[in-house]
């Protein structure tokens, strides 16, 4: 099972997209928002995402580290 530090950026957005989330392209940010939520989640553009911050926006997706993976594969 994967672990939650470095996954790649494209991989976070598409299993964020598997949840329901409509990715909407920024300048440097890839901002999800999805219908009937007021929360909106910021994914920069780097080639990896951090612990910290995909923990952040997994809780404020209103999913747990373990439904996030299964989403993720």
């Amino acid at each position: 099972m994967p672990r939650l530090s470095n996954l790649p950026t494209s991989r976070v957005i598409r299993a964020f997209e598997r949840a329901g989330w409509i990715p909407r392209e920024g300048a440097k940010h890839t901002v999800l928002t999805k219908p009937g939520e007021r929360a909106r989640l910021t994914i920069p553009r780097h080639r990896t995402v951090k612990y910290g911050l995909l923990l952040a926006q997994i809780k404020q997706a209103g999913l747990t580290p373990g439904g996030f993976l299964s989403l993720y594969r």
